[in-house]
């Protein structure tokens, strides 16, 4: 019977932030919620005429960032 010798992998190099999914799924997911935030605001009109241009610029990036691997 022949034993099979197990050679450690080689570890992988870690991403850099902006290519992690973990972390740019939270950033995206706190663009949406400043774009909501920005939306229902009462004060100031500049903030509510970013908010759409926001809200969409998170959902966007949210779609790409959760196609990254793990």
């Amino acid at each position: 019977m022949t034993h099979l010798i197990e050679t450690p992998r080689p570890s992988r190099p870690k991403r850099p932030f902006f290519l992690r999914r973990g972390p740019m799924e939270n950033l995206a997911t706190t663009l949406i919620a400043i774009g909501f935030l920005m939306l229902f605001q009462p004060f100031l009109l500049v903030l509510y005429t970013y908010s759409l241009v926001t809200l969409l610029a998170g959902t966007a990036m949210f779609i790409i960032v959760s196609k990254f691997p793990e």
